[in-house]
């Protein structure tokens, strides 16, 4: 491969680990500290002392707003939650195409019919209150495609949105058909604030790659959701309880991890590529969880501890602490929140994150185009005749 020349290929380590590919005021993690932000602002102490659309707006319009600001930006996000007559009409189907798969599955269909029926244009083509525009009305309509999937497939009817209810208490209102208990509505949208946007990971990175070729907006979120449906991004926090679960009692703590450790297995809820300290997001979801208290809590506490120790004996050198999706399972479980719907959840967050990242980078028309290093058969070798 060619090393000179203006546009000469230039090596970086696998999954792009410490490479910059563009500049970004939406916000940062600083993995070695343990710390990061959304515009100039903690994540974390936003998620302790602010309500889900003041940091919406954040993210959207950069700044933090004031009373009036935030009752219009209130309303305004509230009556774009109802969906559209054909979008409704078509879901039943598409939840029961998605039965097996789940929600978030079935979301990348609805969103992608929902953009169609909105008249979504591409990203080139319009102007930024447009993008802007499309983009609130993306984001609020997903909580209620999520939860009418959901229901739909539990055999239940869909729950109608409230306007008069904040975001995350509309949510948990639309999966159970109950307004919530006022405690458990603001731990899940604490949680939500600490999930809205985490630097340039694999499914926002996935949906700048899509807007930087000027697609429309629902194509770029379908995009990320399709990312953040793995099991390595998104799809952790069930499975973390999952490892509560098969663990089952505090006499097979050690043992259990001890063997899946030492046969190298990943342990879920533990370890982070960025972060090198505690996940801070995992820390404030942990003091979440004490404040319910009970034997699930005393569980993963006992859990983390022993977990974080044998993985400092057989990996050392390896810096592997919890991260958010530990607590975030518990969290949600001691919420009431159907396993099922925890990455779902998790989206129904990180859709605002997304979106403005994609915003930021329709601003910029250059397309994303990396290389790949060919290591196949060496070419051209001639082509049999037929």
């Amino acid at each position: 491969m060619p090393t000179t020349g203006q546009n000469a290929p230039i090596d970086v380590p696998r999954g792009l680990k410490g490479v910059i590919v563009t500049d970004t005021s939406i916000g940062d993690v600083r993995g070695t500290e343990g710390f990061y932000h959304y515009r100039e602002f903690s994540a974390v102490e936003l998620a302790d002392s602010r309500g889900f659309e003041d940091v919406w707006h954040l993210m959207f319009h950069g700044t933090l707003p004031d009373a009036a600001e935030r009752a219009a930006f209130t309303a305004r996000t509230a009556a774009l939650r109802h969906l559209p007559a054909d979008v409704a009409d078509a879901l039943p189907v598409i939840a029961r195409g998605s039965v097996l798969s789940g929600p978030l599955a079935g979301l990348r269909t609805a969103l992608s019919l929902t953009g169609a029926s909105a008249g979504f244009r591409p990203l080139y083509d319009i102007a930024p209150d447009r993008r802007r525009a499309d983009a609130l009305a993306a984001c609020a309509v997903v909580p209620t495609l999520l939860t009418a999937l959901y229901r739909l497939g539990q055999g239940l009817a869909p729950i109608e949105p409230r306007d008069d209810l904040p975001y995350a208490a509309n949510y948990l209102y639309m999966l159970t058909g109950e307004e919530p208990d006022p405690v458990r509505a603001r731990a899940i949208e604490r949680y939500l604030i600490s999930t809205v946007d985490h630097g340039f990971n694999a499914s926002t990175f996935t949906a700048r790659v899509i807007a930087s070729t000027g697609a429309d907006l629902a194509a770029c979120l379908v995009g990320a959701i399709g990312a953040l449906s793995g099991p390595l991004h998104g799809g952790a926090p069930s499975r973390a309880l999952d490892t509560l679960d098969a663990i089952g009692s505090p006499d097979r703590i050690d043992g259990w991890l001890r063997e899946h450790i030492e046969a190298g297995d990943r342990i879920m809820g533990f370890g982070h590529p960025v972060y090198r300290t505690e996940d801070p997001r995992s820390r404030m979801l942990k003091g979440i969880a004490r404040g319910f208290g009970g034997d699930l809590v005393d569980f993963a506490v006992q859990v983390e501890a022993r977990a974080e120790a044998l993985l400092a004996e057989l990996k050392p050198g390896r810096e592997l602490h919890i991260n958010v999706e530990f607590y975030a399972g518990v969290v949600m479980e001691l919420c009431g929140l159907p396993r099922e719907m925890f990455t779902p959840t998790f989206a129904a967050a990180r859709v605002v994150g997304w979106s403005a990242n994609i915003l930021e980078q329709a601003e910029d028309s250059k397309i994303i185009r990396p290389s790949a290093r060919y290591v196949g058969p060496p070419p051209p070798r001639p082509v049999a005749a037929a």
